[in-house]
């Protein structure tokens, strides 16, 4: 029940009023004369200050908060008194259970006919939420900042990699072939001499179309294209145990469930990035691939049998190849969960709904 001091007669329908307004306010909120003193309080801030009414009523907050809490809230008030002007902060203070919370409060100063400070009115409403949602933002706000520097980088090195390529592989080849060419022109002799140097011109034609083959296939797999996603994961796991020398597994259904374009790409380079942390960071010996597609969409499971990590490094802003899944499997309404523990592997778990993926509209990779 709200509490308050003996009113006179002349106050008490002014009081009964002050009452009803506060009693409606879910948020702790209070009435104080000029030195600080409750004069009423509502059932809110009875229950943030865990103590009965009568222990609060005509008592200072010195008196009714404990420590630096009560200092703060007296020295505050005193500015609202000296100043005469309405008050507003943000503070973190311990909730009614005792764990830290934020709070934004505002005090008011009430005056009298002489237009001096007769009171304080006050409320002060939990924001912590508000806050962890502000904190939470600005997280996210850095890591798509780091995120899209990452891919920056990566895009630069695959530029890299591809001019080099070029230039060492497919430019190298075509100059001999080049030059080939033109020796063969000058040679109107031995025909055994021109059979030697056109057979060589055609193993460097094959072995250039085959270096441009593979480049092609590295940047996008004819396969994802043209026989699906199943059979591009399985070229990429065979070309990976290839590389690597990681042993693998791969779990497919019988008669897989057709994807759209954009889960397609999602999922495969989910796998080809989950499958470079393995050859990088995980000393792994096998990895297990599974891919089921049904009703409810399509779930995709990367498991290794390496090192493991700290789960809570999967979040950090330094694990942009993890965030980077993570924001491919959100794009399409998703839910990626990474499961690891220390010394036992790491398990990448993605589920695309079948409604939402198809609500996507359709980009490139």
């Amino acid at each position: 029940m709200l509490g308050a001091m003996e009113p006179s007669a002349t106050s008490l329908t002014q009081a009964a009023l002050q009452q009803a307004i506060l009693h409606h306010i879910p948020d702790p909120a209070w009435l104080k004369d000029s030195a600080s003193r409750y004069i009423l309080v509502n059932e809110a801030f009875i229950a943030a200050a865990g103590l009965p009414v009568e222990a609060i009523l005509g008592r200072t907050p010195r008196d009714v908060w404990p420590g630096q809490w009560g200092e703060h809230f007296m020295e505050t008030d005193r500015n609202v008194v000296e100043k005469g002007s309405r008050l507003r902060f943000e503070e973190e203070r311990p909730g009614p259970s005792g764990d830290l919370r934020w709070f934004d409060t505002v005090k008011t100063p009430l005056f009298d006919g002489q237009g001096s400070v007769m009171g304080i009115v006050g409320i002060s409403r939990d924001i912590t939420d508000r806050k962890e949602m502000e904190q939470r933002l600005r997280e996210s706000r850095t890591q798509l900042r780091e995120l899209s520097a990452y891919l920056q980088t990566v895009r630069e090195e695959e530029r890299s990699r591809i001019s080099r390529e070029l230039h060492d592989e497919l430019g190298q080849s075509l100059t001999a072939i080049q030059l080939g060419l033109g020796s063969l022109e000058e040679r109107h002799g031995d025909p055994a001499v021109w059979r030697e140097a056109l057979a060589e011109l055609q193993r460097l034609t094959r072995d250039t179309v085959t270096s441009m083959q593979r480049l092609a296939s590295d940047l996008r797999p004819p396969l994802l294209d043209d026989l699906g996603l199943p059979a591009a994961i399985e070229w990429l796991l065979t070309t990976f145990t290839q590389r690597t020398r990681v042993d693998h597994t791969l779990h497919l259904p019988e008669t897989p469930a057709g994807c759209d374009a954009d889960t397609s790409t999602a999922l495969f380079r989910i796998v080809q990035e989950a499958l470079t942390n393995v050859s990088r960071h995980s000393l792994a010996t096998h990895v297990t691939v599974s891919l089921q597609a049904g009703a409810d969409g399509t779930r995709l499971s990367v498991a290794d049998n390496g090192k493991g990590m700290d789960e809570r490094l999967a979040t950090a802003p330094s694990s942009l190849g993890l965030i980077g899944m993570r924001e491919r499997t959100l794009m399409l309404g998703g839910h990626l969960a990474i499961r690891s523990t220390p010394g036992a592997g790491t398990t990448v778990d993605v589920h695309i709904p079948a409604n939402l993926a198809q609500a996507q509209p359709s980009s490139s990779a």
